[in-house]
């Protein structure tokens, strides 16, 4: 396969990856511009305050999705058809019942959920009017975000996106009709987001009944074991999906401590936008994992490693590019989300602190990804979770001592930075093994 060959396989992969991801993100941003300049701060504050929830029912889909989507695409790469197929129906009954339970589990512990994320008074009210209809749909985002891996894994990257963008267009539409024209403030979003996701589930299974790749047949004897290895391979997924989610958890709880509202306020703005540039970075990762499953499970690891190195290259680049476009509008930020004048001037003054830590993120996200493409499930584990942990901890030690509400800003910058060496380690520890040793990771 010669090199111009390999970048373009590679690039046929990860724009539609990258571009999907990225409409992932704005979807948040959606319904925080239409509810920003409808109900104001405080609606601004009510979707970051509960936007976790959200994204813990699409990380469900997109971690169960990566998982059964890996399992196939290494199986089918070793020529075990029949064994990949029982993926492809495992993973579609998890998503089938985890739709199911997440319903009911978050529409009886709402308010409970809530409260963890610091909602309180009025915040609290609208929350739960927001995440109640969220909830109720909570299958049809599961489905969405749980189709989408199988999609690229089936070569349909494109597809993949075009129904992304389905979805997005929808949200759009809707969220202009239930919040602006029909004034249904954070319901009406909800309800536009739902019915966004609904559409993007419905492509996706329109395109793997054509592809004849949807199947529910599955040995029940076969279920427990295909299921166990569906959830060991998707934690690492699930985990950078929740990971800026965990971050704004972390950062509105200490800041409602020492910055109050207008601290939570000043964190949305820079949350929708940073969470875009951190889902593009996992759209080179994800995009290129077909690729790295399918040369691993051949025992191609030369390419398995090209692939890799290509990613970090176009991570990087995109990292900075993404740097410089965020940068140079960060002066307009909050205005975008209706915030007041004092609220924008605050997200100017403070977008540069998170921008330093984007090319980090962008090695830890691929780096991690390369890992649960190629079945070495302990690396991915260790990388996606010490971050947050880091994080916790700067964020009970410096600021109380050095600063304040700046710390807890500077507190998320520090964690990346203590993740991305813990990453390198990790990375050349294995490199010096051999790509193809998975037996090392115990040896970690």
């Amino acid at each position: 396969m010669n090199q111009r060959y390999d970048i373009k396989l590679f690039f046929h992969y990860v724009i539609p990856s990258v571009l999907s991801f990225a409409l992932s993100g704005v979807y948040s941003i959606v319904d925080g511009f239409f509810v920003g300049n409808s109900v104001g701060d405080l609606g601004l504050s009510t979707i970051n305050i509960a936007y976790p929830i959200v994204a813990l029912i699409q990380s469900f889909g997109t971690g169960i999705g990566m998982g059964g989507a890996i399992c196939y695409a290494i199986r089918k790469a070793e020529k075990k058809e029949g064994k990949a197929r029982e993926f492809s129906a495992g993973a579609l009954w998890i998503l089938l019942l985890s739709g199911f339970l997440l319903t009911v589990g978050i529409l009886l512990l709402n308010r409970p959920l809530l409260r963890v994320l610091g909602a309180k008074g009025v915040l609290l009210s609208l929350g739960e009017e927001y995440i109640s209809i969220i909830a109720l749909g909570a299958g049809l985002q599961i489905l969405g975000t749980g189709l989408v891996p199988f999609i690229r894994n089936h070569g349909g990257s494109f597809y993949a996106m075009a129904s992304m963008i389905a979805g997005f267009a929808a949200n759009i539409l809707l969220d202009y009709l239930f919040v602006w024209v029909f004034q249904q403030g954070v319901a009406g979003a909800a309800l536009a987001t739902v019915i966004g996701q609904g559409i993007t589930m419905l492509a996706a299974l329109a395109y793997l009944l054509y592809k004849k790749q949807l199947t529910l047949r599955i040995p029940y004897s076969c279920m427990g074991s295909v299921s166990a290895s569906i959830f060991k391979t998707g934690i690492a997924p699930f985990g950078l999906a929740m990971a800026p989610n965990i971050t704004l958890t972390l950062v509105n709880r200490f800041s409602i401590l020492y910055g109050g509202e207008k601290a939570i306020a000043v964190y949305a703005c820079i949350a929708y936008m940073i969470c875009i540039l951190y889902l593009i970075l996992q759209g080179v990762g994800d995009g290129s994992q077909p690729l790295m499953s399918r040369y691993y499970g051949e025992g191609n690891f030369i390419q398995q490693g090209k692939v890799r190195n290509l990613a970090y290259v176009v991570s990087m680049l995109l990292s900075v590019l993404g740097c410089i476009v965020l940068y140079t509008a960060k002066g307009s930020l909050g205005l975008l989300f209706g915030a007041s004048n004092d609220v924008s001037q605050e997200v100017a003054a403070t977008l540069p602190i998170f921008l330093l830590s984007a090319p980090l993120d962008a090695f830890n996200r691929v780096t991690t990804s390369s890992f649960y493409a190629t079945d070495k499930s302990t690396c991915s584990y260790l990388l996606t979770f010490c971050e947050p942990l880091f994080m916790l901890a700067f964020m009970g030690i410096l600021p109380p001592l050095f600063g304040g509400q700046a710390m807890i800003w500077w507190s998320t910058v520090f964690a990346k930075l203590l993740t991305a060496f813990f990453a390198l380690a990790i990375k050349l520890r294995m490199d010096k093994q051999g790509l193809p040793a998975s037996r090392s990771i115990g040896k970690l």
